[in-house]
């Protein structure tokens, strides 16, 4: 009975190593593209940020209206390049997945302008889900946020 227990412990052990493994793999390439994209927004480079999409990709903002493709994206946030909105910032709440699909939740926060023109801190939650490209790397296929 003992042997049985032990070759059970040893089968999950093993079985458990690769997801371990993926979960770990997958955390630090949404960091990754977590600083390339926040870089990129605070330098206000819209076309950095479209590249980091596919090119079915959907971002489904606050505002219900749904863009489709980096050129859409780039668009949305061109607009918010022009409305002054500074300093973003992604923070990894989960990620996992596979050597295909990688899924995340974070907390996000930035600068925006309230209605005189001043300063007021903006923030709130966004889910990614990335596909992984041939280079390891990951890009968006789809993001909302509130």
């Amino acid at each position: 009975m003992r042997i049985t227990q032990a070759s059970a412990l040893a089968v999950f052990l093993l079985a458990a190593a690769p997801a371990a493994s993926l979960a770990e793999d997958a955390k630090g390439a949404v960091e990754k593209a977590y600083t390339a994209w926040d870089a990129a927004f605070n330098k206000h480079d819209e076309k950095a940020i479209a590249a980091s999409y596919v090119s079915n990709a959907k971002l489904m903002p606050p505002t219900h209206q749904v863009a489709s493709g980096p050129a859409e994206i780039e668009k949305f946030f061109a607009g918010l390049f022009a409305n002054g909105v500074i300093a973003h910032k992604l923070e990894v709440i989960d990620a996992g997945g596979d050597d295909k699909v990688v899924f995340a939740t974070a907390k996000w926060s930035a600068t925006g302008k309230d209605k005189e023109g001043k300063p007021t801190p903006l923030s709130g939650l966004a889910m990614h889900v990335f596909e992984r490209q041939a280079d390891g790397s990951l890009k968006l296929r789809l993001q909302t946020f509130n």
